[in-house]
């Protein structure tokens, strides 16, 4: 049997949102923002390869962000959904969008959070200062609590968020996240193809991260019909605005299911 992303179903009162997230996180993520969710969706948070209880497989075929596709159909299949709306956080921003564009008819509608490595132009050399500073770490097998994106280094999440993503973050390998880099970050920006988009689109900027708004200006421009939400948060703005972020999120699929 192929490996297989873990992912839990919350109970909820509409229909299934694929929540996913980022590099070095895990489905602790989403802690601050299910209660609020479960009042209008159904949420089913997915967890990366090789974060928190997804294994990290051999082959690279599954790594890649098109095996993430085929694992995104697996789960919204095994749960019995025809469509779903997904959200995608960071890292994940990438794969949900990519799961949009191979496979729209299965997907009524999307969201996506800060996130450069979704729509940066990336040939592999032009790395950013903070990509450079993750390879150097890894590859020279120092810890991973060295990485200015570990949990242990978060500053305005909710207590509970933190210590949550703090402790599943002691599941994480090196050699996992080095190869979520090589195999998964090399091919994982929609910036190509993001004009192609036809599933509704909605963007929620956490408009403190400076290094993001470049793209959020080049996600207006190459998609007419973007939506996008504001907010006064950083990067993990799902959790640092979690009533904010799930009002965002129900606005927009609600006016997805009625499409």
């Amino acid at each position: 049997m192929s490996q297989r992303l873990h992912f839990d179903v919350h109970d909820g009162a509409g229909e299934p949102v694929l929540l996913l997230h980022g590099f070095l996180s895990s489905r602790a993520q989403w802690l601050a923002n299910l209660e609020g969710l479960r009042r209008f969706c159904t949420p089913v948070t997915v967890e990366l390869w090789g974060h928190g209880r997804s294994p990290m497989p051999h082959d690279p075929a599954l790594v890649h962000p098109l095996g993430y596709v085929e694992q995104f159909e697996y789960i919204r299949t095994s749960i019995g959904a025809d469509r779903w709306y997904i959200v995608g956080q960071s890292f994940g921003a990438g794969l949900t969008l990519r799961y949009a564009l191979e496979q729209p008819d299965a997907v009524y509608g999307q969201a996506f959070c800060n996130s450069n490595s979704a729509l940066e132009h990336y040939d592999g050399t032009n790395k950013t200062a903070r990509a450079r500073t993750i390879s150097d770490v890894l590859l020279s097998g120092r810890p991973l609590t060295e990485l200015p994106i570990h949990p242990l280094n978060a500053k305005r999440l909710p207590a509970p968020v933190t210590a949550a993503l703090q402790q599943d973050a002691a599941l994480l390998q090196p050699d996992a996240m080095l190869r979520c880099l090589t195999q998964t970050r090399a091919h994982l920006s929609a910036r190509s193809r993001f004009s192609e988009l036809t599933v509704p689109t909605l963007l929620v900027n956490g408009v403190w991260e400076k290094s993001f708004q470049q793209t959020v200006e080049f996600a207006r421009t190459n998609l007419a019909s973007l939506q996008v939400v504001e907010l006064q948060g950083g990067h993990a703005i799902n959790a640092e605005q979690p009533e904010a972020f799930n009002s965002a999120i129900e606005l927009h699929y609600r006016s997805c299911l009625q499409q």
